[in-house]
């Protein structure tokens, strides 16, 4: 835990240890007064007026919330974000019906304050650059819903091949196991901070940095980004392309991953020359429902796997169209492309009747494909633990100059950066993942916790690591801002 002096737990710690000392004292001055006053105190029946007080206290906690929140007050509704077992409580209807708030006066207020809320400090400082940036494309195809193993030459033949000939990170992490994977990946932070990012309107600072140096961005989905957290929170600021939209020449355009991949082809072509920025975000493996093998003979599992297979090779040959046009265009060697996925999916590999994504924080629902081309690096199989927390990270580091440390914008760090890593992080708003290369932890919000052997087999006889718990929980807490 002190292993790093800078780290936020070890200074943490430090000024912990600055007043463990006077608290003790304190301790042992009221015992000791205490133990001397106790016949006296039992006949005073203080018990009943202590009550009454932690009472009113508890119920003077609540007004005081209902009024904040009902009058956007942030220095006491962001400090729910501090306790993991408060739920304080609102009324803005019960306040609107008895006339102590105006509903129009409070909907004006939540259009002047949005964006405004300063939840979380991101990044922590100023970001600074030591060179000017290469100016590459960036091409990010997100195949949604698809598991590591996929990558091989009978299921993914032009993935597989687009792997071997590229940097291939074959020990890689989503940040969630649910589309938060995407959040994650975007903005380097894990799935805890997406309500508070999204409350105050940041954008993910890797495509504010990439705008601010003059990228022109291309965002596309097969599904026209049907998922909120794109529209209300990833993407809010930046242009997404509507396959609905209808001109001169077509109308009602299909919603697909084909024709996402036309429009997003079209861009390409007759788009500027600046530099661009690219997001395509492939659903065909999202609904591979649509691709059940006709056999009648087969059981339920082996029709899933079999139609889960076939949308796999769907989605590779969608990508293998992208690549072409790159290819085309010849714009290989001056565009980065990365090949991943928001979360895995599981064919109830850990025997706990598990189908699919979001029911547990085993490897199946966790690694993802993590491929990149990038021109002027050497292809290699990358094997230390990597996570989607990495990817902005390394775009800022090694595209965009940027020298401020990543551990002040990011949870994540360069994904080139081959040293051990004690952990990686995982979850959601509701739980934690803490992944080594033994062991997972889950912890809950309640403080329950259950360890996993390397199968995602249950440890029962086995405690966490305190230290990796401890810098877990940190972790989901160092971006907010403690002037608050």
């Amino acid at each position: 835990m002190f292993s790093d002096d800078t780290s936020p737990i070890s200074s943490d710690l430090q000024h912990l240890f600055i007043v463990l000392p006077p608290i003790f004292l304190a301790q042992l001055a009221l015992a000791e007064w205490v133990w001397r006053k106790q016949r006296k105190l039992s006949h005073k029946h203080v018990g009943r007026p202590i009550a009454a007080l932690f009472f009113v206290c508890f119920i003077a906690s609540h007004m005081i919330f209902m009024w904040a929140d009902a009058f956007f007050y942030n220095p006491i509704t962001v400090q729910k974000a501090n306790f993991p077992l408060s739920y304080p409580m609102t009324a803005k209807s019960f306040m609107e019906k008895h006339g102590l708030l105006d509903r129009d006066e409070y909907l004006q207020k939540l259009r002047d304050n949005e964006g405004a809320a300063d939840l979380v400090s991101y990044p922590l400082t100023e970001i600074e650059f030591n060179r000017r940036s290469e100016n590459l494309n960036v091409l990010v195809v997100s195949i949604n819903n698809l598991r590591a193993d996929m990558l091989n030459p009978q299921n993914m033949p032009v993935a597989y091949g687009f792997a071997l000939n590229n940097q291939n990170f074959v020990n890689h992490y989503s940040s969630s196991n649910d589309d938060f994977g995407a959040f994650g990946l975007m903005y380097g932070l894990p799935s805890s901070y997406a309500s508070s990012i999204k409350a105050q309107g940041s954008e993910p600072l890797m495509m504010s940095i990439l705008a601010n140096q003059g990228y022109r961005f291309e965002l596309f989905s097969g599904d026209n980004f049907e998922d909120d957290l794109y529209s209300e929170t990833i993407f809010r600021k930046f242009p997404m392309a509507d396959l609905t939209a209808s001109d001169s020449e077509t109308l009602d355009k299909s919603i697909s991953d084909n024709a996402a991949i036309e429009q997003w082809n079209d861009a390409i072509i007759n788009g500027s020359n600046k530099p661009w920025f690219s997001f395509i975000e492939l659903t065909t493996v999202d609904n591979f429902s649509d691709y059940q093998p006709e056999a009648d003979a087969l059981t339920a599992e082996e029709r899933f796997v079999s139609a889960y297979s076939a949308a796999a090779a769907a989605a590779d040959a969608e990508f293998g169209k992208i690549l072409q046009t790159l290819v085309d265009q010849n714009l290989m060697n001056n565009t980065v492309v990365i090949l991943t996925s928001n979360h895995g999916t599981e064919f109830n590999e850990t025997k706990t009747r598990s189908w699919g994504s979001n029911t547990n924080y085993s490897q199946y629902q966790l690694r993802v494909p993590m491929v990149i081309h990038w021109p002027g690096k050497l292809a290699a199989d990358y094997t230390h633990m990597t996570s989607h927390l990495d990817v902005a990270a390394t775009i800022m580091e090694d595209l965009s100059g940027v020298s401020t440390s990543a551990k002040n914008y990011s949870s994540g760090r360069n994904l080139f950066d081959e040293r051990k890593r004690k952990w990686i992080i995982a979850g959601d708003t509701r739980e934690l993942a803490l992944i080594t290369s033994k062991e997972t932890t889950v912890v809950d919000k309640f403080g329950n916790y259950s360890l996993y052997d390397e199968n995602y087999d249950r440890i029962r006889d086995k405690n966490p690591k305190l230290p990796i718990l401890m810098q877990g929980f940190t972790e989901l807490q160092r971006f907010y801002s403690k002037s608050q």
